[in-house]
């Protein structure tokens, strides 16, 4: 019994087709771009490592893994999050690190607050099975305290918010010195204190 051979495929050719399969897919495959903070890394301060914070000037906010966001040890929505950062930055319960006043302050001077906007400081911790989204929405929420202070301090002193005083310096292509002076007084009173790190 006579065996037939099988005929060779040419496979001269599949490399090329492969190539081409290749740029198709990578012409036609859309890329999901992840979503991150926007954020200005501040300039070193020099300031030193020693620096002592008392317990009250101190926010901590928690993220489990389960997505809770806790504050002193007590589950809160984020809604809750926003209103009591306001409450805990704008309390002007005492001094600041030159002794003075915080006369804009509209806080109700608790003593389980914070003395000053300038000592306020908030700290956020995560779990490392905290997701990304709850992260993230809970960054936005602390800074939307900020901004709303902002804006009503801005309003107060230049009658403008804040977030069109950004905007219209932004428009300046960053060169209106008058505008970046104001934004300086702005944030001078309410600095922006949010740490990823254990504060003690």
């Amino acid at each position: 019994m006579s065996r037939k051979e099988s005929p060779e495929i040419n496979a001269g050719s599949m490399a090329d087709i492969a190539f081409l399969l290749l740029i198709f897919f990578l012409v036609t495959t859309t890329m999901n771009v992840e979503s991150g903070i926007l954020r200005k890394i501040p300039k070193k301060d020099k300031i030193s490592s020693t620096l002592i914070i008392h317990d009250r000037n101190i926010l901590e906010v928690y993220i489990n893994s389960k997505n809770k966001i806790m504050v002193d040890k007590n589950e809160i929505s984020l809604e809750n999050l926003t209103e009591l950062a306001i409450d805990f930055i704008d309390n002007g319960g005492g001094l600041d690190q030159n002794k003075n006043n915080c006369d804009w302050c509209e806080g109700e001077k608790l003593a389980t607050l914070s003395d000053h906007p300038s000592k306020a400081f908030i700290s956020l911790k995560t779990d490392r099975n905290t997701s990304y989204k709850t992260y993230i929405s809970t960054i936005d929420n602390i800074n939307a305290s900020y901004t709303h202070l902002r804006n009503k301090i801005a309003v107060k002193l230049f009658q403008q918010n804040y977030s069109s005083l950004l905007d219209d310096f932004k428009k300046s292509n960053f060169k209106d010195k008058i505008l970046e002076n104001k934004i300086k007084i702005v944030r001078d009173k309410y600095p922006l204190l949010l740490s990823d790190d254990e504060l003690k």
